[in-house]
């Protein structure tokens, strides 16, 4: 993909076939964080109507600068790898998607970075994310960035994409002596889409895979979907073929007897009103079942913006990511 076109699609990723009219964006800049427009039908989800819910599952409707950032990660990206090692590239199972780069930090045993890429499950790649490799390696950690499948590439099976990621966090336990990595250390950090596929990872039953219980250390979850029931009564539903099988068993808060790892969950306050309720109310169930986590909170951050500090050591997430790994900035 080229960068064009890496641009092109991740502008489209949280679009919607249904048109919204955004805020204007100076309007939004001058008044703080963007509204829900107002409501004029009835209620589907809480309290908002069906317009509301798209918007709230829509991230441009809440960014309006959402171009300018991604154009960032892509310029950052680009200057990561004149700065790093080509990254190993080492297939995972038998599609063309399922491949993962591996970023090598110069420390043998070294902790892992998994990290799971956002883009609303339907693009994205692993090597336009190489921004945010450059901090864990040169930390002293190697940072793995898998592919896998658009969900409009496998007919909207949300089940087959958990699956593949799935399958590249069990490639990473297996082999990684062979790249030098410590597996016992492994931390997994996903935004967005990719938030709720790292939560999927958290909230596996592992041992159908043949690892131990817990294989993933800790965990942050930035700007995610946990509970995809309304996720489904939403314009995603146009392009993801939601069921009441794969919401049941790919929403991790209804799976919390299965999380053993710590985790922090963030979201920014400038994120859609659903993202940021969907990490509160994550965080209140974890909390009510006793497991470890905490909730990060970035203000004046919108959905895109705060995915970019992970890629600064002295960012918000990225801080966050390297403290959860016993790492500071190099």
């Amino acid at each position: 993909m080229t960068r064009r076109e890496f641009i092109a699609a991740s502008i489209a990723l949280a679009s919607t076939e249904v048109a919204l009219s955004a805020p204007p964006a100076a309007a939004a800049q001058a008044s703080g964080p963007i509204q829900l427009p107002p409501r004029s039908g009835a209620a589907v989800w809480l309290d908002l109507d069906q317009a509301q819910l798209d918007a709230a599952y829509t991230q441009s409707y809440f960014a309006p600068n959402q171009t300018q950032v991604i154009e960032r990660w892509t310029q950052a990206s680009h200057i990561a790898l004149r700065h790093l090692e080509p990254p190993r590239r080492a297939a995972y199972g038998s599609a063309a998607s399922e491949s993962l780069d591996v970023y090598r930090c110069a420390q043998p045993g070294a902790p892992i970075a998994v990290f799971i890429h956002g883009g609303a499950w339907r693009g994205g790649s692993a090597r336009e994310y190489a921004f945010v490799a450059e901090p864990f390696v040169h930390a002293g950690a190697h940072c793995v960035i898998p592919d896998f499948s658009w969900v409009q590439d496998v007919g909207g099976d949300l089940m087959q994409v958990a699956e593949q990621v799935r399958r590249s966090l069990a490639w990473v336990w297996r082999n990684a002596a062979s790249f030098g990595g410590d597996r016992s250390r492994i931390h997994v950090f996903g935004q967005s889409s990719g938030a709720h596929l790292a939560g999927c990872l958290i909230s596996t039953q592992w041992a159908d895979y043949g690892l131990p219980a817990a294989p993933i250390r800790a965990a942050i979850l930035c700007s995610g979907m946990y509970d995809l029931a309304p996720v489904r009564l939403s314009v995603r539903s146009s392009y993801v073929r939601f069921t009441d099988e794969s919401v049941q068993a790919l929403s991790p808060q209804r799976h919390l007897d299965q999380i053993n790892a710590p985790l922090i969950v963030a979201h920014g306050d400038y994120e859609t009103p659903e993202f940021q309720r969907q990490a509160r109310d994550f965080v209140a169930a974890l909390r009510a079942a006793n497991k470890p986590v905490e909730l990060l909170g970035a203000h004046g951050y919108n959905h895109f913006e705060l995915m970019e500090t992970l890629g600064n050591p002295y960012g918000v997430f990225g801080r966050a990511a390297l403290a959860q790994m016993g790492l500071g900035a190099a």
